[in-house]
């Protein structure tokens, strides 16, 4: 059987992951060293899936640049670019052309920004079997306050979505889901609209079967804000090494840097220290500074925010 292709959803502004996100888009961020949009492309080429769209808008050299054309991933990379971010339905409308041009009439959609395990081959045969237009990947919801979550029927149909501290039971959908072509070609182009908050409560008004679950117990990994990123970072580094200091970084040997990442082209002052910290590309962290829980990136002319801070050059917000 034919693999279907893959959208990867990389062209979010990442604004609760700011101030990381005013250097590098959100899906180009490093997980314990390696760019998150490069672990979901190895993740979906080790299960045979070797043709990918990315959408592109915010940072857009940052996510080709990890990237290119696809061929150090033995995979074909193409990108769909918006010049104005389309969402969650829009965006996948726009790419119709790269995602059926080869006939398909299914693809796979995957966040940009988050991380799992779930078993794409029983998605694809979950959708497959169904005979719904939309599969989503779903596990118990890990923390209903936090996130909002999807309800299901019994007999494993999505009836709805709900907002976080709903108080009823849901689960959590993990950004990983099939959906047919003919979903999105019934939008227009170049006009932003979202799945869950506007295209898909239509097709369950049309079809209470048309969107199905797939519940399994997953690993799932939010890279949504600065913290998250950074916990996730160190407990990759546990199973992998730790790869959190990147190789251009340079560091005087009186500094002292614990459970930090180090992105690109940093340099790091003597006497300094560094505690569970990100530190972003092009960033000189100055002799004798302190930085604690701190997400720091260069100033340039950027204006802080109201939980931000600017000093010596960098802008800093606490995490």
């Amino acid at each position: 059987m034919r693999l279907p292709p893959a959208l990867v959803l990389t062209a979010g502004l990442g604004t609760r992951l700011r101030p990381l996100t005013h250097v590098r888009a959100k899906a180009a961020v490093p997980v314990n060293g390696e760019p998150l949009v490069r672990r979901v492309a190895r993740w979906l080429a080790a299960r045979g899936i070797r043709d990918h769209v990315y959408n592109l808008h915010h940072h857009p050299p940052s996510i080709a640049t990890c990237l290119g054309d696809g061929t150090g991933l033995d995979v074909r990379v193409r990108y769909s670019w918006e010049p104005t971010v389309l969402g969650s339905a829009g965006g996948p409308r726009h790419a119709l052309p790269l995602l059926t041009d080869t006939g398909a009439d299914h693809f796979l959609i995957v966040n940009g920004d988050t991380l799992t395990n779930v078993d794409l081959a029983g998605v694809l045969d979950r959708h497959e079997r169904s005979g719904a237009k939309v599969t989503m990947s779903l596990i118990p919801n890990p923390a209903p306050d936090r996130y909002g979550g999807v309800t299901v029927s019994s007999d494993g149909f999505v009836t709805g979505f709900t907002r976080p501290g709903a108080g009823v039971e849901s689960f959590h959908f993990i950004g990983v889901q099939v959906a047919d072509a003919a979903v999105f070609s019934r939008l227009a182009d170049n006009v932003a609209s979202e799945s869950v908050n506007g295209l898909y409560p239509v097709l369950m008004r049309e079809d209470p079967e048309s969107i199905a679950a797939f519940i399994s117990d997953a690993s799932f990994s939010d890279i949504g804000t600065p913290l998250d990123c950074l916990r996730t970072s160190l407990a990759l580094a546990v199973h992998e090494g730790d790869r959190m200091i990147a190789h251009t970084a340079r560091i005087d040997g009186t500094a002292v840097v614990e459970r930090t990442a180090i992105w690109d082209d940093v340099v790091v002052g003597a006497r300094t220290r560094l505690r569970d910290c990100i530190v972003a590309d092009g960033v000189t962290i100055p002799a004798g500074a302190d930085y604690e829980r701190c997400a720091i990136v260069p100033a340039q002319v950027r204006t802080a925010a109201s939980d931000e801070r600017i000093e010596d050059g960098l802008l800093i917000r606490a995490i």
